[in-house]
């Protein structure tokens, strides 16, 4: 994973001093970690599951059954600071990135006396899994950005009383300055599929007012009607316009909604989730090994991801730990993706780079024959290595594909393993199988919450015919504006589709690769 970090090994070796040791704590939809004690890391990830069982009672939603590759990894620091360090990025409490066979949020063991005017490192996380939540359990629904960040907001504030029950509808406090200043974003620029640039301030009121329309269409029983009834009319084709006559129109809907505010300021509205209603899973707390808890800075750095300037400390730090621990599963297995990063990330790196990586995946391997990330890694430096060298013998990409194959027979419902073999055709220029494009349309079942799964996956059904499966894969991407790269993508593509029909929006997928092909070549430049 690429990202762009500073002082990242650095400032996570001083982050992890400051408690015992470090833990694990596994349950059904989430992996903790964090350097504290087991009784601590238990209640954390008990107030996790927590809050997840009372979302599905809340909106009378069945278990999700994808299984452990669709849980989220909680990474747990010391402060904001630590966060803000790790990602590289001031004004963040927290980060979440959805990523098939392991979402990763990072999250401050507290965000301070006041910090981010009230955020609490809770409701950083709390609004992240809404999104993950929403795009697991609502998989085929496209959803406007004013609900997605609106409907985040009201279930970010959920209060976990010391009985075990739930309550949703708290104010986001920490949006007090938007939240009444309607002019920042009015009624009919909130509710647009797309609303334009946002910056700053407006885009805080898209979270503030969002959370408003949401709340104002949640608590009351004919609202909810209405609200339903939007959401099934913009997902019918129809426009932001004639989908808002639901909501009864967009015309006076500020003035109603500062009404709403001023009333509810007075007592807000509710919702409890009753101890009783909750069942909460077996939860799993284990001391990490002495090689796993020497490699965890790397572990975090790696997910949280590396750039040109920082992947050579992150090796550099990988290599100091794996000296110690040659025989270390968890260790070597860290030590193949930082080497692996290293490599992909210089073009000019050495030619025995991605052997490296290799070797490190082999001492996996060794350690433990059915070691997912291992094999995945050995595949994944052959297939660079082989794209590197322009390798065209198909003898050679069958091979590469075998390590894939490998992985999926490790763990048939990892949906990495499917996405790596229909990639490696794609990295070979052949068109994937129709093998591989069933095992990718599997791995964006296992993981409709990847944004970047959902896209491939939309094309895989455009050239397989599925015009109205398509669309429903890419909606959610097209409307996502928190990846403003891959929401200009996918809204080219819905515009294509909906305009002039399947072939057009392949077309968009074509004209794509090509300049991929081009910039790759350093031949022709992007469009």
């Amino acid at each position: 994973m690429f990202r762009k970090v500073a002082g990242v090994v650095a400032a996570l070796m001083s982050t992890t001093a400051a408690h015992a040791a470090w833990q694990q704590g596994s349950s059904r939809h989430f992996v903790v970690y964090a350097n504290d004690t087991p009784e601590h890391v238990r209640a954390y990830t008990e107030r996790l599951e927590r809050f997840d069982a009372a979302v599905r009672v809340w909106h009378q939603t069945p278990e999700d059954q994808r299984g452990p590759s669709a849980r989220v990894t909680v990474f747990v620091l010391n402060d904001v600071d630590a966060i803000q360090k790790l990602s590289g990025a001031s004004g963040i409490a927290g980060y979440y990135e959805a990523r098939a066979g392991q979402s990763v949020a990072f999250v401050p063991r507290t965000t301070g006396t006041g910090a981010d005017y009230g955020q609490s490192a809770q409701s950083v996380l709390f609004h992240e899994y809404t999104h993950h939540w929403m795009l697991t359990n609502w998989t085929d629904a496209a959803l406007p950005p004013w609900y997605t960040e609106g409907a985040a907001e009201l279930h970010a504030t959920a209060m976990i009383r010391p009985d075990g029950s739930v309550v949703f509808g708290a104010p986001p406090l920490y949006r007090g300055y938007t939240i009444d200043k309607s002019s920042l974003l009015p009624a009919d620029q909130l509710t647009r599929l797309n609303p334009g640039k946002l910056d700053g301030i407006n885009r805080d009121a898209l979270y503030s007012r969002g959370w408003l329309l949401t709340d104002y269409l949640t608590f009351d029983a004919n609202r909810r009607k209405q609200l339903a009834a939007y959401l099934v009319a913009l997902n019918s084709g129809k426009s932001a316009d004639d989908a808002g006559e639901a909501l009864g129109g967009v015309n006076g809907l500020d003035l109603r909604l500062d009404g709403y505010l001023r009333k509810i300021k007075l007592s807000y509205p509710s919702q409890t989730i009753g101890a009783g209603q909750i069942s909460i899973g077996a939860i799993d707390v284990r001391a990490l090994g002495a090689g796993e808890a020497a490699i965890m800075p790397v572990y975090m750095a790696s997910n949280s991801g590396v750039s040109l300037r920082t992947a050579g400390n992150v090796v550099a730090a990988a290599r100091a730990v794996a000296a110690s621990f040659p025989n270390d599963a968890a260790v070597q297995n860290e030590l193949a993706e930082a080497e692996f990063d290293a490599c992909n990330v210089d073009k000019k790196s050495d030619a025995a780079c991605f052997a490296r990586a290799e070797a490190a995946a082999d001492r996996t391997l060794a350690a433990d024959p059915k070691s997912l990330h291992a094999l995945l890694y050995k595949g994944f430096a052959e297939q660079a290595a082989a794209r590197r060298d322009k390798v065209t013998d198909p003898a050679r990409w069958t091979a590469i594909r075998r390590w894939f194959t490998a992985a999926n027979k490790a763990d048939t419902e990892a949906p990495q393993p499917l996405i790596a073999n229909y990639e490696s055709y794609r990295a070979a220029r052949l068109k994937p199988t129709a093998n591989a494009q069933n095992g990718l349309l599997y791995a964006y079942a296992l993981a409709p919450y990847d944004l970047h799964v959902r896209t491939i996956a939309t094309e895989v059904l455009l050239d397989q015919g599925k015009a109205k499966e398509a669309r429903a894969a890419i909606a959610p991407v097209a409307y996502f504006l928190d990846e403003p790269t891959a929401s200009a993508f996918g809204q080219k593509v819905l515009a294509a589709l909906d305009k002039d029909g399947p072939a057009a929006a392949l077309a968009v997928f074509n004209k794509s690769d090509e300049d991929a092909r081009k910039k790759e070549e350093g031949g022709g430049k992007p469009g």
